[in-house]
């Protein structure tokens, strides 16, 4: 769980007053004046806290002021050695009553574990917890919409009073695949609890008993920690196997690793030949959610009518599809609720699922009739409120039983959520390539309604996002023009690069949109969630971390007292590096330290360029303006190999 300190309350911070550069200056001051009194940001679990809000309400650097093209942008990456699908974890170290340093935790489809300094990139540990499934063709899992192997693929979740990471990695015992659950220390990320194979059974309705097999169940979704135990939910490979596959959710002791009594399998009906089973629990990786009294909720994706038979019952004794599910938080009986849409049916037929996006479950407790409430959203792009006390359950005919229902464009997504200057929860949706923020009212009725839309494919021609895209927040609680919301989308067309963008959570304005790191895998989508925390934003892609925040050169340039920045023109030198991508005026160049901003206005004007092609080596000849940006004078190709680049920078 992320631990908030509320109580603690950091000075205002109004950059508008002064020029962009002083407030950078101004903002990383107040950090550093205040590291002492103010305990620094954990981010231990999957968007933030079990509630799963995506919101860290104590990020005073991090500000819509200073957030802008050439303040903030890339500061370190840092190579793996695999595809992260997970999202990373950030742990506070504490010495002395001063933090020594923030340590981010990465897991790689390589089953690699690495802990990493956030300040500069150092990798302090890493460890393999043996080799990753092959997968594709010709490979033990026979499924491309992932990257070429399957190690970790779900994001750990950490407890911080014992200092112990929980990760479910996935390898071969004997010649065949098993899952692996482990808890590691978080100093040395040596298990400190002995690890545990994933095991289950179950009986189905006619008496048989059902078997867990890992090699039909991907671990997607998120880890969950909470009620003494860690959880995990497992769906299917590519819709394969679709006779002997069902969603599973099981438990284990956290100070154990003793598998729960208990166990949820989400289609009980007896085995036939003819029936498509699935309803598996992936939810795009967004990890299962839960109430303040311990209850679990997840969102159940596709099934079918059996071959020989009718619509699968809504009867949750025999199958749960399409639906948020409500359970105990021992696993045990039957579902306490659920709700499922009254057209699951034309659902399952179209391959619809709800089950592509999480449970966002709104904090506290809500004035009016229904004080506790929950969004979900699916394939479909209906995005629907739901009374967590009354979860609505199924209406063949309809209407569906829910507080209210909006679109949002197709969701591969999660929601978020936070409060604004007027106290007013809001939640942030993004679903096919449209950032929305929806106001939470509560009387006369309990709806949502639009306060704003973002940029439609935010100015780019090609279509920016996959099908929905994942979201996070910062602000300073609710101080007012501090609020920020942060996104990484990755095109479904070439070059296959991801992109952070920066948004006012005011009004959708774009602050930044600066490239974080590439997704060559084009046939799986990117899960990619921006996590924010004490003046940094962490975006882990393929094969590498990007660690961003404001730029140490604009910093370093400022000049407090009279608000002029000094000059950072140098003479002119030559810049080496492979494009990222380009557009009339801008190139994003990938040295051997960074990525660059390049001007090229000046070299396009005077015909002194190249075709810039995503992945190209060039060789950029210019002077560095003040704000850090490369001014081009000319472009020529350069040599492959970085070993041929001769300046000594980049």
């Amino acid at each position: 769980m992320v631990r908030f300190f509320f109580d603690v309350r950091l000075p205002a911070f109004r950059p508008k007053r002064y020029g962009a550069t002083v407030a950078v200056a101004m903002a990383l001051a107040i950090s550093s004046a205040t590291a002492q009194s103010s305990p620094p940001v954990e981010v231990t679990t999957y968007h933030y806290d079990l509630s799963r809000t995506g919101w860290n309400p104590r990020e005073t650097v991090l500000t819509p002021g200073v957030v802008q093209p050439g303040s903030f942008g890339l500061l370190r990456s840092v190579p793996l050695d695999e595809q992260v699908d997970g999202q990373p974890l950030v742990v506070a170290r504490m010495a002395g009553g001063a933090r020594a340093r923030d340590i981010v935790y990465v897991a790689t489809e390589n089953n690699t574990l690495y802990a990493i300094d956030a300040a500069d990139g150092t990798v302090i540990h890493r460890r393999s917890f043996g080799p990753p499934v092959t997968a594709g063709k010709g490979g033990t899992i026979v499924c491309g919409n992932n990257s070429s192997v399957i190690g970790i693929t779900s994001t750990p979740v950490i407890d911080s009073a014992s200092a112990t990471l929980y990760a479910v990695a996935f390898t071969t015992e004997s010649g065949e695949p098993v899952y692996q659950v482990h808890g590691v220390d978080l100093d040395t990320l040596d298990d400190k609890i002995p690890m545990q194979i994933v095991a289950a059974s179950t009986a189905l309705t006619d008496g048989s008993t059902f078997n867990f097999v890992a090699r039909h169940s991907r671990q997607r979704a998120a880890l969950t920690l909470a009620n003494g135990a860690v959880y995990a939910a497992f769906a299917s490979f590519c819709d394969h196997d679709s006779d002997v596959t069902r969603g599973w959710l099981l438990g284990w002791d956290a100070k154990t690793l003793a598998p729960l009594p208990a166990s949820v399998l989400t289609d009980h009906r007896a085995h036939s030949s003819s029936n498509f089973y699935l309803s598996s629990i992936w939810m795009s990786g967004y990890g299962p959610a839960v109430d303040p009294i311990g209850n679990l909720y997840v969102i159940t994706g596709n099934s079918k009518t059996d071959g020989a038979g009718p619509t699968p019952s809504m009867d949750p004794k025999l199958s749960l599809r399409e639906s948020v599910v409500k359970m105990r938080g021992d696993l045990s009986g039957e579902p306490l609720d659920y709700f499922t849409p009254s057209d699951a049916d034309r659902l399952d037929l179209l391959d619809n699922d709800f089950g592509s996006g999480g449970a966002l479950l709104i904090p506290g407790e809500q004035p009016g009739s229904h004080p506790h409430l929950a969004i979900a959203a699916g394939k479909v792009g209906q995005m629907f409120l739901l009374d967590r006390d009354n979860l609505g359950k199924f209406s063949a005919t309809g209407p569906n039983k829910v507080l209210a229902s909006v679109n949002i464009g197709r969701c591969w997504c999660g929601q978020s959520y936070y409060v604004g200057p007027d106290e007013t929860g809001r939640i942030i949706s993004s679903g096919g390539d449209q950032l929305s923020s929806w106001r939470l009212v509560n009387a006369p009725n309990t709806t949502l309604v639009k306060d704003w839309d973002g940029p439609t494919r935010l100015g780019v021609a090609a279509d920016v996002f996959q099908k929905g895209f994942f979201t996070s927040i910062s602000s300073d609680g609710t101080t007012p023009g501090h609020a920020i919301i942060w996104a990484v989308q990755r095109p479904t067309a070439q070059p296959p690069a991801l992109t952070l963008w920066g948004f006012d959570a005011a009004n959708g304005t774009k602050l930044v949109s600066v490239p974080a790191g590439d997704w060559p895998n084009t046939l799986g989508a990117a899960n990619t969630i921006p996590v924010v925390a004490n003046g940094r934003v962490f975006v882990a892609s393929y094969k590498q971390l990007g660690i961003f925040g404001l730029s140490q050169q604009v910093i370093t340039a400022a000049t407090p007292a009279s608000g002029v920045p000094i000059s950072m023109a140098r003479s002119t030198a030559t810049f080496y590096g492979s494009v990222v991508e380009a557009n009339p005026s801008t190139l994003w160049l990938r040295t051997r330290t960074r990525v660059a901003r390049v001007d090229i206005a000046q070299a396009e004007r005077n015909r002194k360029t190249v075709t810039l092609a995503p992945g190209r080596a060039v060789a950029v000849t210019g002077s560095v303006a003040a704000d850090g940006t490369i001014i081009a004078a000319s472009i020529d190709y350069a040599p492959d190999s970085p070993a041929l680049w001769t300046n000594g920078d980049d």
